[in-house]
């Protein structure tokens, strides 16, 4: 079992009189968290993946949450997203039923984010839970293990279940895309056309990295730019990828608009391409890398909770800067190198214009960069 950076910050906000409401894809051990350490002694435990306990949730009074809860003062709702108007049953379970302490989870954040934002406000605290970070990774093997299976994780991922079950990688990820991606997600979603998804996926994970632009991929997909925004938002409430928009202070040439498209998970990435190969037989090394490296931030972002802004940056004149951080007024740009040469730089003209901070990440040095 890994020991999760978030348990420190969850185990405070316990008894706090709030509801603790934890988000994140499928199988990133959100049950187990909850279950192993913030739980102890007896509780009640509801998982909505069962339809008797979702009949039992859907729009219930307050007496009938008596007779559901009884004396319990833990109460654990799993899968709350399959319950329909699960936000203002949580609300009447807050406000009405002193020294209660709920704990939520939720798989997705197709409807669960909209159901619990108005009935909750101020009622909760909602953290997001990711595969498993390289900093939980190397707390538990050590810095020789995880310096020898640094490209098995650019090519496998951090899901617990890859990670528990070396030399069956393949056949887990397969699994988990099988299930997660394609029958939650279109069954969340009520996608109409899951050959589209399945094309866009595909075309996403080849763009890995690269900014996108809708109309193109419209025509590689065979729909409309309207329908490939409704999907890539539902990819990203799915927690298969995330964007990354253009940062611009208004400088005439700068690419203002666009968007770069990632992965939460290298080995997902790998699996809906079906290439596995080591590193030195790729070309997307780079891609695979630049991917690591700011999935990995975007965590600790998150779990360390800095409040970073984070972008890229790019001119009409194809000056790049790969990642962009800014944080309490100051603003740092990082260049990605799977192997940085010497005298390696970011442009001048940002540097100059921003008054920005600048490093450059390679397999050297990343440890300082993905972990906060």
């Amino acid at each position: 079992m890994y020991e999760r950076t978030l348990v420190e910050v969850l185990q405070k906000k316990v008894g706090s009189g709030k509801a603790i409401i934890l988000i994140g894809p499928r199988q990133v051990g959100k049950t187990t968290l909850i279950k192993s350490k913030l739980i102890h002694g007896s509780h009640l435990f509801l998982d909505a993946d069962d339809p008797t306990v979702r009949s039992l949730l859907d729009q219930p009074n307050t007496e009938q949450l008596k007779s559901i809860i009884g004396k319990h003062k833990v109460i654990f709702i799993d899968e709350a997203q399959r319950i329909p108007g699960i936000g203002l049953t949580l609300k009447i379970l807050v406000d009405q039923f002193d020294g209660i302490q709920l704990f939520v989870s939720g798989s997705s954040s197709f409807d669960l984010t909209n159901q619990l934002s108005e009935p909750l406000t101020g009622r909760k605290w909602e953290f997001e839970m990711f595969p498993i970070s390289w900093e939980e990774y190397e707390n538990k093997h050590g810095y020789l293990v995880s310096e020898q299976q640094l490209e098995n994780r650019l090519i496998y991922g951090f899901y617990p279940d890859v990670l528990n079950n070396p030399g069956e990688e393949k056949e887990v990820l397969k699994q988990l895309v099988d299930s997660y991606l394609y029958r939650d997600i279109l069954a969340y979603s009520k996608i109409g056309k899951p050959e589209v998804l399945d094309r866009l996926v595909q075309a996403l994970a080849l763009q890995m990295g690269n900014e996108v632009n809708y109309n193109e991929l419209a025509q590689t997909v065979g729909v409309d730019r309207n329908t490939i925004s409704n999907y890539i938002d539902i990819l990203q409430k799915g927690y298969v990828v995330f964007k990354l928009g253009s940062f611009s202070g208004n400088l005439r040439n700068e690419i203002k608009k666009n968007k770069k498209i990632y992965f939460y998970d290298n080995g997902v990435r790998n699996t809906v391409l079906g290439n596995f190969a080591t590193l030195n037989l790729r070309q997307d090394t780079g891609a695979l890398w630049e991917n690591f490296l700011i999935s990995e931030r975007i965590k600790q972002n998150h779990y360390k909770r800095t409040f970073a802004k984070t972008y890229f940056w790019r001119t009409k004149q194809q000056q790049e800067v790969d990642f962009i951080e800014e944080m309490d007024g100051k603003i740092t740009g990082f260049e990605f190198k799977w192997k940085a040469k010497k005298g390696t730089t970011l442009p001048k003209t940002f540097v100059e214009k921003y008054k920005a901070e600048q490093r450059i990440i390679d397999r050297d040095n990343f440890r300082d960069f993905v972990v906060i």
